[in-house]
């Protein structure tokens, strides 16, 4: 037990890209909508990334620190690029990105999330 409930284990998809930048340490922080899926997150728990569309590979990482924000703009201005495994791109290339998958309807009603992780031995 941590923090004085149980570990929980998760299961998020990512694709090959942020997949491989994961798996070799250059990408320490997951963004995600702060949905009812997220919201059970807590420090301590297991996420397990399933490398997506193929789902051929896992990666087991435990998260240190989750980062609630008001909008994902806030939080790409606050979180480094490079920990988010997208150095060069700009804030507004990111949100452009971010709004292909998740609607600025959702990003108001839940906010965004940046999910610190590092790898389980």
């Amino acid at each position: 037990m941590i923090g004085g409930g149980w570990i929980m284990n998760h299961m998020m998809g990512l694709y090959d890209e942020p997949f491989a930048l994961m798996k070799n340490g250059r990408k320490t922080v997951e963004v995600r909508l702060n949905d009812e899926k997220r919201q059970r997150l807590r420090v301590g728990d297991h996420i397990d990334f399933i490398k997506a569309p193929v789902q051929d590979d896992r990666l087991k990482m435990i998260v240190t620190e989750l980062k609630k924000f008001e909008s994902f703009r806030e939080l790409y201005e606050s979180v480094p690029i490079e920990d988010l495994g997208e150095e060069g791109m700009s804030v507004n290339q990111l949100l452009n990105e971010t709004y292909l998958i998740y609607s600025q309807e959702s990003e108001q009603k839940f906010g965004a999330l940046a999910i610190y992780v590092e790898q389980v031995e």
